[in-house]
């Protein structure tokens, strides 16, 4: 028995096969095709710990191909798919919306296709908190009616949920969407504004705030995800559901700053801009679903979350700077 995680080189991909290895007997395939939305040595970094583990196999694919899927789930005899793989980004996807339809939709099609021929014993297509749209009752619950999404990102998530609840309908795939609300923790992607923000201030740089500050986010720890998926994987009663994964207790990015600069001893300096159409005001996530079919209730607070990232981020800061001006004498001495 083996699971496949698409996008496992990724931020919550890479924790949660930390939590795999740690909670289960299951082999683990890692499909990632390491793109360069953002730098792809940071992805080879995060898996790098996996090398060496015996029940790890790391694959270098693109889950759009539904041959190479289905050679992967006969191959490896998988029972459980999580499909983390995406395009990601709220406004990447206002410049550049092809590239989240061929993924996003495309891409969860082609697997679906795969596990319609190469059945499997549960199907997690995780999604995200964008699919809400605005104007949707707060807090927002799964089984209250959507907006129209702000991005097209969120669009591609919603048609990527919708075709995954079409096909558990028509071929009797076990599908399962979880929406998870704005996740943080080592390891954050360098494109989220958390990252951004925390670059800013321990470089003295300025911040761009979108807004006056008041949008409001349900940062979700990644660890507190990953309890939520591996609960999905086994729950019983999921199948056909959409299931939120968050925190429950937005805070506004203005709050956000002021506990980087506590928890960075430095101050911000921010530039101020419009808000942004794609940005919704709130994401806030009902979890009496989640708590009644999974069991989750998230363990980790912002209090705790937010300084254990940035010890990390210092960390990992000092090891990347060290590394890049180590590469740059030797360039130097080299001419």
């Amino acid at each position: 028995m083996a699971i496949l995680v698409t996008g496992g080189a990724g931020f919550i991909g890479s924790h949660f096969i930390e939590l795999l290895l740690k909670e289960t007997d299951f082999d683990i395939v890692i499909l990632d095709n390491f793109n360069d939305f953002y730098d792809p040595a940071l992805k080879r970094d995060n898996v790098a710990q996996f090398t060496d583990a015996a029940r790890v196999q790391l694959v270098e694919g693109d889950f759009c191909d539904r041959d190479e899927n289905v050679r992967l789930l006969t191959e490896h005899k998988v029972t459980h798919v999580v499909h983390l793989g995406a395009h990601a980004g709220v406004r990447p996807s206002v410049a550049s919306p092809d590239a989240y339809v061929r993924n996003n939709v495309g891409g969860t099609l082609a697997m679906l296709e795969a596990t319609r021929r190469c059945p499997v014993d549960r199907f997690l297509l995780v999604s995200s908190s964008t699919v809400y749209g605005r104007g949707v009752k707060i807090p927002f619950s799964e089984d209250a009616p959507l907006g129209t999404p702000a991005s097209p990102y969120g669009v591609s998530k919603r048609a990527a949920e919708l075709m995954g609840l079409s096909y558990a309908g028509l071929h009797d795939i076990p599908v399962v969407c979880l929406r998870p609300f704005s996740v943080y923790g080592p390891r954050l992607r360098p494109d989220l504004a958390l990252s951004i923000f925390a670059r800013a201030i321990h470089e003295d740089k300025e911040i761009s705030l979108y807004g006056d500050g008041t949008i409001r986010r349900d940062f979700t720890h990644v660890s507190d995800i990953c309890a939520g998926l591996l609960a999905a994987m086994t729950a019983e009663n999921v199948v056909g559901q959409e299931i939120n994964l968050g925190h429950s207790s937005p805070i506004e990015m203005g709050e956000l700053i002021g506990r980087l600069e506590t928890a960075f001893g430095k101050k911000a300096r921010i530039k101020q801009f419009d808000g942004r159409p794609e940005d919704l005001p709130i994401t806030f996530a009902d979890l009496t679903k989640a708590n009644k079919l999974l069991g989750y209730e998230p363990q980790v607070s912002f209090d705790d979350g937010i300084p254990e990232y940035v010890s990390w981020f210092k960390s990992w800061y000092d090891v990347t700077e060290s590394t890049s001006s180590a590469s740059s004498l030797a360039m130097e001495c080299s001419r």
